[in-house]
C-alpha cells in the first residue's frame, strides 16, 4: 500500500495539465425467444414465446491517472405490467499509476481468464457485477489482482450482521488472481484463490458465516494456426448450511484455424457431483442428509458460455437442489463466409458425472445453430436455434416432461453506440 501511495503521488505530479475525456455510451439488447422445453416443466405444456430487453446507459470520465464510470441497467419483458429490474450496474473509481499499480473501488464486473469462475455473463438479462475493492499491479508480463467485498442489508446497518442477499449472495468474498505471459512465447497461465463467506438463516436466529474456498489454475497456449486451453479448480470448505465441501472440475479445449474464416473446436468439461441424489417422482418429496457436498459450483462465472445454449445446467437447478455433476463433450465450427457475417454450429453430448440409482448417466444430445451479422459499426443482428434430444434421466432430474424433444429459437438485436465523447483541458 505504501508503494502504491508513493507511485500515485509521483504520477499525480506528472498529469497536472493533461486533458480529461468524458463519454456517454449505451448497450441496447432486445431478444425474442420461442421455446418448447428449455426450462423446468411447470405445466403439461411448456411452450412459450416472449421478447425481453436489457438496456445499459453509462457515463465515463478519464483524466490522467483517474478514471470513473457509472452505468444503470434495466431489464424486463415486453408488454408486462410488472416492474422491470432497474439497478446500478457500475459505479467505480479507478486510479492507475504509470508504474503499473492500480486501485479500483465500487460496483464493477469481474471477468477473468475464460470466465469460468468470474464472468460478466453478458448473455443474461441482468449482467453480473460486484461491490468490491480491487488492488493490483501489472507489468513485464505479470498481472496480480487482489480484491474483496463485504455485504450488508440496509435494515441491519444500525445493528446486526445478517445478509440475506443482494446483487450477489455472499456476505464476504476475497480473491487473489495472478497471471503470467511468457515473453516471446504464446503461453499464458493464471492461478486463483477465492474465499467466500455465506450465511443461512435470518437476522434473529443465525448470523454464522460459513467459509468456502476455490483454488485452481487456467493455462492457454496460442500459436498462430491452433490453440489449446485447460483449467482445473478444487472447491472446499463449508457451504451455507455448514456441510463440508469436496468438489472439483476440469476442462480442456483445443481450437484449429485452417484459414482466417474457419475455426474448429473440440472440448470436454467434467464437474464433480453428489454421490447420492434425490430423484423423487413428480409430485413426490425426497429428503436426504448429505455429510459431504461433492457437487461443484462455478459460482460467478458466465454459465451460458459453457454447458449448452439451453441453459439447463448451472443456470437452473436440478430437482431436490443437489447436482449429480456434469460431463460435457462438445465440438463445433465457426465460419465467416463473408465480411461481417459469422455462422456457428455446435454439438454437445451431456451426461451426469456420478452414477444415479435406477437412472443412466446420459442426459441427451444438443445441436446448436447460430449466426451473427454486424450490419453497422455499433449494431449486430443474431439468431439461433437449438434442439435437444433428452433422455429419461433428463426427465427425472429436470422435469422436462415425457416428450424428450426440446426446441429453442431466438433472434436478437444488439446496439452499442457511443452517444457523446468530448475532451477538455483540466487541472487535477
Amino acid at each position: 500500500m505504501v508503494v502504491f501511495v508513493s507511485a500515485l503521488a509521483q504520477d499525480a505530479d506528472n498529469t497536472m495539465s493533461s486533458k480529461g475525456v468524458f463519454s456517454v455510451d449505451a448497450d441496447f439488447l432486445n431478444r425474442g425467444e420461442v421455446r418448447n422445453g428449455g426450462l423446468i416443466l411447470v405445466k403439461e405444456s411448456d411452450v412459450a414465446s416472449f421478447i425481453i430487453e436489457r438496456t445499459i446507459l453509462g457515463a465515463s470520465y478519464e483524466h490522467g491517472i483517474l478514471k470513473t464510470r457509472v452505468s444503470a441497467q434495466h431489464s424486463g419483458t415486453w408488454g408486462s405490467n410488472e416492474a422491470g429490474a432497474l439497478s446500478i450496474y457500475e459505479a467505480w473509481v479507478n486510479i492507475n499509476t504509470k508504474s503499473g499499480f492500480f486501485a479500483k473501488i465500487g460496483r464493477q464486473p469481474l471477468s477473468y481468464d475464460d470466465q469460468r469462475i468470474f464472468g460478466a455473463d453478458s448473455w443474461s438479462m441482468t449482467a453480473m457485477s460486484h461491490d468490491v475493492l480491487k488492488l493490483g499491479w501489472e507489468g513485464h508480463g505479470h498481472k496480480i489482482h487482489l480484491f474483496g467485498a463485504y455485504n450488508q442489508d440496509v435494515r441491519n446497518i444500525y445493528g446486526g450482521t445478517f445478509f440475506s442477499g443482494g446483487i450477489q449472495p455472499y456476505k464476504a468474498m476475497e480473491a487473489l488472481w495472478y497471471h503470467y505471459d511468457v515473453p516471446s512465447f504464446p503461453l499464458g497461465a493464471s492461478v486463483v484463490f477465492m474465499n467466500t463467506g455465506m450465511q443461512n438463516g435470518d437476522d434473529a436466529s443465525n448470523t454464522t458465516v460459513f467459509q468456502q474456498q476455490i483454488v485452481g489454475s487456467y493455462v492457454s497456449f496460442t500459436p498462430k494456426k491452433w490453440s489449446a486451453e485447460a483449467a482445473f479448480y478444487y472447491q472446499f470448505g463449508h457451504e451455507e448450511h455448514g456441510i463440508p465441501i469436496s468438489a472439483w472440475m476440469a476442462s480442456g479445449k483445443t481450437t484449429l484455424s485452417p484459414s482466417t474464416s474457419v475455426r474448429c473446436r473440440l472440448g470436454y468439461d467434467f464437474l464433480s457431483g453428489d454421490t447420492y441424489l434425490v430423484t423423487p417422482q413428480a409430485g413426490g418429496l425426497g429428503l436426504i442428509r448429505h455429510d459431504l457436498v461433492r457437487g461443484f459450483s462455478s459460482l460467478y462465472g458466465s454459465h451460458h458460455k459453457f454447458y449448452g445454449a439451453m441453459d439447463f445446467f448451472y443456470v437452473t437447478t436440478y430437482v431436490a437442489g443437489f447436482t449429480p455433476g456434469l460431463q460435457n463433450l462438445y465440438f463445433g465450427t465457426t465460419w465467416a463466409p463473408v465480411k461481417k457475417l459469422t455462422t456457428d454450429i455446435a454439438f454437445h453430448y451431456l451426461a451426469t458425472a456420478t452414477q444415479l440409482k435406477n437412472a443412466k448417466k446420459s442426459l441427451g444430445h444438443e445441436l446448436e445453430l447460430s449466426a451473427s451479422w454486424k450490419f453497422a459499426k455499433d449494431a449486430a443482428l443474431s439468431a439461433g436455434y437449438t434442439y435437444m434430444k433428452g433422455t429419461e434421466t433428463m426427465e427425472v432430474l429436470k422435469r422436462t416432461g415425457n416428450d424428450h424433444h426440446l426446441h429453442w429459437g431466438w433472434i436478437m438485436l444488439t446496439v452499442t453506440p457511443t452517444i457523446f465523447k468530448a475532451s477538455a483541458a483540466q487541472t487535477l
